[in-house]
C-alpha cells in the first residue's frame, strides 16, 4: 500500500511539472515555434525520401590487392616469375577445340609420380635462395618450403612441399628430370593416389621411406585393395574414406598406438575385421 501511495504522489508531481513547462513555454511564445520547427523538418525528410534514391557505392574487389597466405610469401620471386611464364595447363578434353594435341606425350606416361612431368620450354629455371636452402631441410618429415611449381602434392596431407631430403637433386637442385626421393611412387599405378611424404607413410601405414625406396616392387594402397594381396588394407586418407561414406580419422595416431598398433591403417584394418566378422554372425 505505501509503494503504491508513493508511486501515485510521484505521478502527480510529474503531471504538475509537465503543465507547469508547457505555460511557461506558452508565455514565451515558443510552444508554437516548436510544433512548427517539427512539422517543418519531417515534411523536409519526406519529401527527400521521395525524390532522392540512396547511392550504394559497389566495391570492386579487382582493385584490391589479393591476400595471400603466410606461406605463399616465403616463396622466392624467381620462382614466382618462372610460375607465371610457364603456359595454363588444360585438360585433355578442353583441347578438343583447339590446335593443342589431344592425347599425352609418351613421354609424359612413362614418367613416375613423384617425378611429374614439367612443360618448362623456353623458361628460365628458378634457383633456390641460400635463405630457402638452409631452410628445406628443417623439416624433414613433410619439408618446410611451399613451392607451387617443383612441389609435388601428398595424397593424405596434400602439401605441395619441397621434400626435406638432403640428397634429393629435384628439390634441392629444382631439377625436374630427377625423381623426388622423399615422395613414394607406387609401382603399379603410378598415379597421385601412390604420393606419399615420410610422415604421413609414418604415420598412417607404418612405413619408412628408407624400406619404400629400397622396395622396387612398392604398391600404393589403392593397389593392395585392387589385388587382395592385403585384406581390409585401405588408404585412410580423407578423400578416399568420404568415398567410402566413412568419416575422416583426424589425429587417430595417439589412439592407435595407445591400443598397440603400428600405424592408423593396422587400427582400421583390425576394426574393419570385426566388423566384417560381426556383420557375418549377425547373418
Amino acid at each position: 500500500m505505501g509503494r503504491l501511495k508513493n508511486r501515485i504522489d510521484y505521478e502527480n508531481l510529474r503531471n504538475a511539472r509537465i503543465l507547469e513547462n508547457q505555460a511557461r513555454l506558452s508565455s514565451l511564445g515558443l510552444q508554437k515555434t516548436l510544433s512548427e520547427l517539427r512539422s517543418l523538418t519531417s515534411s523536409a525528410k519526406a519529401e527527400k525520401g521521395r525524390t532522392q534514391k540512396r547511392k550504394h557505392a559497389k566495391k570492386v574487389y579487382e582493385i584490391a590487392d589479393l591476400r595471400r597466405s603466410d606461406r605463399l610469401k616465403h616463396i622466392a620471386t624467381d620462382s614466382l616469375s618462372a610460375l607465371k611464364s610457364l603456359p595454363l595447363r588444360r585438360s585433355y578434353r578442353l583441347r578438343a577445340n583447339s590446335d593443342e594435341p589431344t592425347s599425352p606425350n609418351k613421354d609424359r606416361e612413362k614418367r613416375p609420380a613423384n617425378a611429374p612431368f614439367l612443360n618448362i620450354k623456353g623458361v628460365k629455371l628458378p634457383s633456390l635462395s641460400p635463405e630457402a636452402s638452409a631452410r628445406r631441410c628443417h623439416s624433414k618429415g613433410r619439408g618446410s618450403i611451399y613451392d607451387p611449381f617443383f612441389g609435388i602434392c601428398c595424397h593424405f596431407c596434400r602439401q605441395k612441399k619441397l621434400c626435406g631430403e638432403e640428397d634429393c637433386k629435384r628439390c634441392g637442385n629444382l631439377d625436374p628430370d630427377e625423381q623426388c626421393i622423399g615422395k613414394t611412387d607406387c609401382s603399379v599405378c603410378h598415379s597421385t593416389n601412390g604420393v606419399f611424404c615420410r610422415a604421413c607413410l609414418k604415420v598412417r601405414y607404418g612405413e619408412e621411406m628408407e624400406e619404400v625406396r629400397e622396395n622396387k616392387a612398392w604398391m600404393c594402397p589403392h593397389c593392395i585393395e585392387e589385388k587382395g594381396i592385403k585384406p581390409f588394407w585401405i588408404c585412410n586418407s580423407s578423400l578416399c574414406l568420404k568415398k567410402r561414406k566413412m568419416g575422416p580419422t583426424g589425429l587417430a595416431i595417439y589412439r592407435a598406438r595407445e591400443m598397440g598398433y603400428e600405424s592408423v591403417a593396422h587400427l582400421l584394418m583390425d576394426e574393419l575385421k570385426r566388423r566384417n566378422n560381426l556383420k557375418s554372425l549377425q547373418g
